[in-house]
Formats: structure tokens, C-alpha cells, sequence
């Protein structure tokens, strides 16, 4: 092994007589950096991008969320709540009720989801989408609105001149005989406006618990949902196995994850897709170290041919390319990644490139995605060495 390496370093190394081949060479292992640093920062900027969108599901979903198995609502009941405050691993749970109703002001209507949570909702939630005016008032027919649904209606906060009411549906069987009779409604004033993502700013309203409960008819003791917050450092799986034996297993326990499936589904499948139309193109670059190594065999045939008379075998012969191949690799794949993290790292601490004035283009300095590029480029440069250096024939030798 020593001697088909050392002789593979010399040749790297080594200028050749032939200046079309040192051409072809250098532009081989420019590729290969090119095409790693690109790989490297294409990676970076879409986990920066991911970790980007999932922060604001943070925001407003909790760390466990108890859902109906079945139907669609649950009981909560004074025993429930009592082992739910026992529990060490909980620091605190907000009841909700959540439905899909109507929205009206003046002549415009929208469907929204209102969503009615109890006075446990985190106030570190509320301060970070609150953008404008203030948290509804306990015990008063206040709402907090999307960005989204205040633009399609066309009201503000506390805007007196506007009426703002809330429909929904009335339980029960029969004919309609009149809107009154279908429909509760309730007048109601906007005391402020949140941001979280485009979807929930244009179709979700906050009010309080009670609100949410007139408009649907149900008793005290019926809930949507259940948020659980987790203290730090709980484990997830053992929190979901107590909130499980209080409900006797009759619902079902979501974290961040599956409460947002769709979008992490969506997120995963660009990753991988981003990561497939870049590998794709270092393939096209690593082509360039086929090119170089034949045309190296091609330019060391004399003296190839004077290591095989001296006792070299075919497969030591063939062993100094694939060497000289992975070496190329390692080292034009070692320069691609510190660029690449140089080019991260200026991006996080200078904002080099930005989307609007005020947010730079987001990007993660993540170990994994260095993991990735190295096994991928190290992968496709075994593979096009072994292609390559197969080129030596003992049919060549015996010319």
C-alpha cells in the first residue's frame, strides 16, 4: 500500500510535462472545490431556511398538545385538572376550545378559526406575536386578530365605528326558520393584532375561554384541546405516558412535530430535493477527475510500464491512480467545506446577503450538513477513481 500511495503523491503533486494535463488537473480539483463549497452552502441556507419557518410554530403551538381520539371534543374534568397540577413535569396547561365560525364587518364576511384559551396562556407566547395593541381583557367580549383577517375585514383595534361579530353554528336537528335561530352570535371588539405565518394570520382569532364557550354551547367541562408546557429537561416520552394514564388512553398527545406534519413533510422533501439537483452537479464536477486521471495514465504509460517490468503488479498500478483520485477529492472536498463555512460564517455575523433591509437571509452553521457533503463527495470520488484507474490493462504492458 505504501508504494502505490507514494508514487499517486508524487504524481498529484508533481508537474507534468505535458501543460494540458496540469490544465485538466487543476480544473478537475477547482470543480471539486466549487462544487463541495456550493453543496456546503446551498445545505446551510436551507436548514438556516427550515429552522427559519419552525420557529414560528414555537411560538404559538406547545410542546404537547391533547386532542380528541374521536370525536371533537374532550372532558375536562376537576380530576383531571387535579393530576394534571401534579404533575412535576408540567409547568403549566392552558384549556382551549377551538372551532371554525363566521366572521362579520359591516358587509364582509370571512371564515375564521377562533380559538378561546384560558388566563394560563403563556405571556411569552403573547409578547412574541403580539405586534400591535394589546392582550384581550378577561370576562369581556374581546378578540385579538390576525395581520390577515384585519386587512380582509378592514378593522383596527377598538375601532368604534365598525361592528365585528362572530357566528357560529347552533347545535341540533330540524329546519332553519330564521338566522337567529341557526346561529349564535356575539359583538365583539379587536383589542389587538398578532403575526405568526401567513396561514394562521389570515384565518385565526384569539378570544377567552368563555367567549369561545357561548358561541359553541358547551358546559364547562368541555374542551378542543388541552396545551401542555413541559418544564426543562422533561422527557417527552415519560410526560406523554402520565397524560395518557390520567385520560385512560381516550385521546391522543401531538408534539410540535405532528401538530405541524404537513409543513415538516413539505420542508424535508425540499431538503432532499435541493440536496439531489446539487449532488447531481458535483457528479457532473467529479467528472472532471475521470478526464484527469486517464489523461495521467495516458502521459505516465512509459513509466508505468517501467514500474511493471521491475515487478509492479496490475493492481498496484491501478491502486496509484485510485489514490491520486481520493487524494484529489480529499483535498479539493477539505478547501470546499472551509470556504463554505467561511461564507456561513460571514453570512451570520455580517448579513453579506439580505431579503428585505432589515432580515438577512437565514443560514445554520450545523455539523451534520458537514457530515453530509463529506460522506457524499468522498462516496463520488471512490467511485469515479475506481472507474478511472480500471483504465490499466496488463494488455498495455505487453505491447
Amino acid at each position: 500500500m505504501k508504494f502505490p500511495l507514494y508514487i499517486a503523491k508524487r504524481y498529484l503533486f508533481s508537474k507534468s510535462n505535458n501543460n494540458a494535463i496540469n490544465f485538466i488537473t487543476l480544473i478537475a480539483g477547482f470543480g471539486i472545490i466549487i462544487g463541495t463549497a456550493a453543496l456546503f452552502i446551498v445545505l446551510s441556507g436551507f436548514s438556516g431556511l427550515k429552522n427559519f419557518s419552525l420557529e414560528f410554530t414555537s411560538f404559538s403551538d406547545p410542546d404537547l398538545k391533547i386532542v380528541p381520539k374521536t370525536s371533537k371534543t374532550i372532558q375536562f374534568t376537576p380530576a383531571h385538572k387535579k393530576a394534571l397540577r401534579s404533575l412535576n413535569s408540567i409547568a403549566s396547561y392552558t384549556e382551549v376550545v377551538e372551532e371554525r365560525m363566521l366572521m362579520s364587518c359591516e358587509n364582509k364576511h370571512l371564515a375564521v378559526t377562533l380559538k378561546g384559551v384560558d388566563e394560563n396562556y403563556p405571556n411569552a407566547t403573547i409578547d412574541s406575536i403580539l405586534v400591535y395593541g394589546q392582550w384581550f381583557e378577561p370576562n369581556t367580549p374581546q378578540i385579538v386578530a390576525g395581520w390577515g383577517v384585519t386587512n380582509e375585514l378592514g378593522f383596527g383595534i377598538f375601532d368604534v365605528a365598525k361592528v365585528i361579530k362572530l357566528y357560529a353554528p347552533k347545535p341540533g336537528a330540524g329546519q332553519i326558520s330564521s338566522v337567529k335561530s341557526a346561529f349564535t352570535s356575539m359583538k365583539v371588539a379587536n383589542a389587538g393584532i398578532f403575526q405568526i405565518n401567513e396561514t394562521l394570520d389570515n384565518s385565526q382569532v384569539f378570544t377567552s375561554l368563555e367567549n369561545a364557550k357561548y358561541l359553541l354551547n358547551y358546559d364547562a367541562q368541555t374542551l378542543s384541546a388541552i396545551d401542555i408546557y413541559l418544564k426543562p429537561s422533561v422527557e417527552e416520552d415519560a410526560a406523554r405516558t402520565a397524560l395518557q394514564t390520567i385520560f385512560e388512553n381516550q385521546v391522543t398527545i401531538k408534539n410540535r412535530v405532528q401538530l405541524n406534519d404537513a409543513l415538516y413533510k413539505m420542508l424535508n422533501t425540499e431538503h432532499v430535493a435541493v440536496y439531489l439537483i446539487f449532488t447531481l452537479i458535483l457528479i457532473i464536477a467529479l467528472f472532471n477527475i475521470i478526464g484527469s486521471i486517464i489523461m495521467m495514465i495516458l502521459d505516465k504509460k512509459k513509466n508505468l510500464k517501467t514500474l511493471y517490468n521491475f515487478g509492479a503488479t496490475v493492481k498496484e498500478l491501478r491502486k496509484i491512480f485510485y489514490y491520486q483520485g481520493i487524494l484529489m477529492t480529499i483535498i479539493g472536498g477539505s478547501i470546499g467545506i472551509v470556504i463554505g463555512m467561511i461564507t456561513i460564517w460571514l453570512q451570520l455575523h455580517y448579513s453579506l446577503v439580505m431579503i428585505t433591509p432589515s432580515l438577512p437571509y437565514p443560514v445554520d452553521l450545523e455539523l451534520i450538513n458537514v457530515g453530509i457533503v463529506l460522506v457524499t463527495i468522498l462516496v463520488l470520488g471512490v467511485l469515479a477513481s475506481r472507474i478511472a484507474s480500471q483504465r490499466i490493462a496488463k494488455a498495455s504492458f505487453n505491447a
